[in-house]
């Protein structure tokens, strides 16, 4: 099914999830590799641009993820979650939406504002536009240091939600995991959802 249902989730939401998902390793991959001090120039040129084009991906990725999230429907919890853990998924899910937005923001940020002025070659296909920012070193300094912050957090967060996964799958043996695995299972599969009052409320 494409489409979420009151017992799992759908094929565009899964798909979205995990393309962000490698996305955002892609991009930690990068990032680290990039800022190594021992890199080569030419090399370390190729990974910023790698870098940002993934980026760029990303962001267009970002954007339907959300629109995605407003018009569709959550499924009904897996039966057993207690309050806490539901408010803290939807925490974690809201925020992870956010922060799926600003920090590829931030990073086009700061190749807008930096006074070097290197353009941004999208998959050396295209070359992507600045933001209409000032630039200076401040300028850039801030967006750089904003960028690295959301990151990390966002990063963070995607720890405890992986783990959190894992300690579902592996420890509750319930089927938290296996609804972003594939669209197919539910409560049609065996697994009992919460109905009425307990469903999901964004």
């Amino acid at each position: 099914m494409l489409r979420n249902s009151e017992g799992g989730f759908g094929a565009i939401t899964i798909a979205l999830h995990w393309t962000l998902a490698a996305l955002i390793l892609g991009l930690m991959v990068t990032g680290l590799l990039m800022r190594r001090i021992e890199v080569e120039p030419v090399l370390q040129f190729s990974l910023y641009q790698w870098h940002k084009s993934l980026g760029f991906t990303a962001l267009g990725v970002a954007i339907l993820h959300t629109a995605w999230w407003f018009v569709e429907r959550d499924p009904r919890p897996v039966s057993g979650l207690g309050q806490l853990e539901r408010s803290a998924s939807r925490l974690a899910h809201r925020a992870l939406i956010t922060l799926g937005l600003l920090v590829p923001l931030a990073g086009w940020a700061v190749a807008s504002a930096s006074t070097l002025d290197i353009p941004s070659f999208y998959f050396n296909l295209v070359i992507v536009p600045h933001l209409p920012l000032p630039k200076s070193e401040a300028a850039e300094a801030f967006w750089a240091f904003a960028h690295a912050a959301l990151a990390y957090v966002m990063l963070g967060i995607v720890a405890v939600h992986a783990a959190a996964a894992l300690y579902h799958h592996l420890v509750r043996r319930d089927a938290v995991l296996l609804r972003m695995l594939r669209s197919t299972v539910g409560a049609s599969d065996g697994e009992p959802v919460e109905e009425g009052e307990n469903a999901v409320r964004r």
